[in-house]
């Protein structure tokens, strides 16, 4: 009864209450779903340790499919899907700035949505999944590569201004290891404020160099 009423509801508005494409639709996003939580959850947030971005990487992700599964049954071709590809790729918020590695895995599943959803009969599901599977792995090996140095940062609000000179850098860094506990490699001066007396200082430290870390990304006040 159900279905005869939805049939009678959509059936002048000519919309088909179910086509072949159904499945393929819930295929393809399973396939898409399990690459990204492999990608995000088991490979960036585990070698990242940060929040920040998940939600970010899930929802653009499911829009980003969504988007081009509906593009495509209009036939709109390849050009919309890289117009598409080009807007996301370069998609910036105006409350902060994304590192480029955050930046790249957003790119990542970006794409890895696009190639799930826009696949057609010339890709046989073989190739999808040698596809899904590559870019998890390669994610995977260069993250743990035990000779490239992952660089941390963080943001700091530091009141002694008198050090942010480039004559007493030394005093400075010296200063940042002993309030920070950190080993640092280098540091960036950011917006000076003299009305308050303040520095926003960017220090940058090697994961693999520190014996303990609380945190990556955070503010904080010294």
């Amino acid at each position: 009864m159900l279905e005869s009423l939805a049939l009678a509801v959509l059936e002048p508005l000519e919309i088909p209450l179910y086509d072949d494409d159904m499945l393929k639709l819930l295929v393809r996003f399973g396939i898409n779903c399990v690459v990204v939580t492999i990608l995000v959850c088991l490979v960036y947030y585990k070698n990242s340790g940060t929040k920040d971005f998940l939600f970010t990487y899930f929802m653009i992700n499911v829009m980003v499919f969504f988007i081009c599964f509906t593009l495509k049954k209009f036939d709109l071709g390849l050009g919309m899907a890289l117009g598409l590809f080009a807007i996301f790729g370069i998609l910036r918020y105006r409350t902060d700035t994304i590192p480029i590695k955050e930046m790249t895995y957003l790119f990542m599943v970006i794409g890895i949505a696009v190639v799930n959803s826009l696949a057609n009969k010339k890709m046989s599901y073989a190739e999808l999944a040698f596809t899904n599977i590559v870019i998890v792995l390669l994610s995977a090996f260069l993250e743990n590569l035990s000779f490239v140095k992952r660089e941390m940062r963080e943001q700091i609000l530091y009141e002694k201004i008198e050090l942010a000179k480039p004559a007493r850098y030394e005093e400075l860094l010296a200063d940042l290891e002993e309030r920070t506990g950190l080993k640092i490699s280098r540091i960036e001066l950011g917006q000076i404020n003299f009305l308050n007396d303040t520095v926003e200082i960017n220090v940058y430290y090697f994961l693999h160099e520190q014996e303990s870390i609380n945190g990556v990304n955070v503010t904080r006040r010294i």
